[in-house]
């Protein structure tokens, strides 16, 4: 399934910014999904990452309607991604509202789909370290991950482990795809609070 890549209206500038664990053996992580999501996205945009040391992240650019966007796979570890954001957002001088954080959510049911546009960590270590640097008050994108294997193996372990072949297919196929459409409704302004079952 492909996404339609029309833009609307854009203000100045935005940042996609992914959560995940840099390193080949993280890569298919379920804890990477944002990585993931943020690759496909890319990969459809025609778009290339570049190593950025002085934001200790991976950064593709773009520019929509003479608006900048970024897209950011911070390569700290999880736990600190707030200070690739914080970084960012000094250069740059943007609002934080300007942020659309991805992420995954072990508390949805895979493939399942909720934005909000600010809040707290609710025990999550990633946007805890956003929430840290940042403040609450930017947009994020929770993509469910939650199974019953979770239960059995419990939340630490279960979110180091890949994907399975049928989840990873309907990643590409259709949990994605829709990410892409979350991600452009943001950068054109037209951003809602959504919940979605794909």
């Amino acid at each position: 399934m492909a996404f339609n890549i029309d833009f609307l209206y854009t203000s100045d500038m935005k940042i996609i910014f992914a959560q995940g664990n840099p390193g080949a053996k993280h890569e298919h992580n379920r804890h990477n999904v944002g990585f993931l999501a943020l690759d496909f996205y890319a990969q459809h945009m025609k778009l290339t990452f570049q190593g950025k040391a002085k934001f200790n992240a991976d950064i593709a650019e773009t520019e929509v309607n003479g608006e900048k966007v970024l897209l950011v796979k911070p390569s700290n570890f999880y736990n600190e991604t707030g200070q690739s954001a914080r970084s960012l957002v000094d250069f740059y001088k943007i609002e934080t509202t300007d942020i659309l954080v991805l992420h995954d959510e072990l508390a949805l049911p895979f493939g399942t789909l909720r934005t909000r546009e600010k809040g707290s960590d609710a025990g999550n270590n990633g946007i805890k370290s956003l929430n840290a640097h940042l403040g609450e008050n930017y947009s994020r994108l929770r993509i469910g991950t939650w199974n019953e294997l979770a239960d059995k193996q419990g939340s630490f372990d279960f979110v180091l482990t890949n994907f399975s072949k049928e989840e990873s297919d309907k990643l590409q196929s259709d949990v994605f795809p829709k990410v892409g459409e979350i991600i452009n409704d943001f950068i054109a302004g037209d951003h809602e609070i959504t919940s979605v079952t794909v």
